[in-house]
């Protein structure tokens, strides 16, 4: 098949797919819930990709587990935020480590410290969009099997460094 410029994003997302590439979606009371799990890289760029279907102004809750030390801030630029996200992609995907949550009151994307992505919304409209990249629901996702407590993270320098960084960008705050 010739494409002629761009390739479609979901053609794109399936070519480097893992054999795990999945999301279960719920309903539970008023608001639905996904869990996605995919390699480190596809996790990471989702959370970033995802993130621009959010409102202008969102709220961010950042959790360096390593040292436990935790950072927020209330009706951040999207932009700035998904900047930052950007920053921090090279970094997560070697470390891990740090639970990432973007959220508004309708919506909340999160990355947990296994890279695993958590999507909560008040509408179905995230079904959609994690099947316009190119995942498939299923009814059980594989979890990874490397799943670390806290203390459990080698120490990641490079990670703390670009961390700082992304928190003086955002202006966040010590939680």
């Amino acid at each position: 098949m010739f494409f002629r410029g761009r390739q479609p994003e979901a053609s794109v997302w399936r070519r480097f797919r893992s054999n795990v590439d999945g999301f279960t979606f719920a309903k539970r009371g008023d608001h639905y819930s996904a869990h996605a799990v995919a390699n480190a890289e596809r996790v990471v760029d989702l959370f970033h990709a995802l993130a621009e279907q959010l409102p202008p102004a969102v709220d961010v809750a950042i959790e360096e587990v390593r040292s436990g030390r935790k950072w927020g801030g209330t009706a951040l630029a999207l932009p700035d935020v998904r900047e930052a996200v950007g920053r921090l992609k090279t970094t997560l995907i070697a470390n891990g480590g740090v639970e990432f949550a973007v959220y508004t009151e309708d919506d909340q994307l999160t990355l947990d410290p296994q890279l695993e992505l958590y999507v909560y919304g008040r509408t179905d409209r995230w079904l959609y969009l994690l099947q316009g990249r190119g995942l498939q629901e299923v009814r059980v996702v594989r979890t990874k099997s490397w799943r670390r407590r806290p203390e459990e993270f080698p120490p990641a320098p490079e990670l703390d460094v670009a961390l700082a960084a992304a928190v003086k960008l955002l202006g966040l705050d010590p939680a």
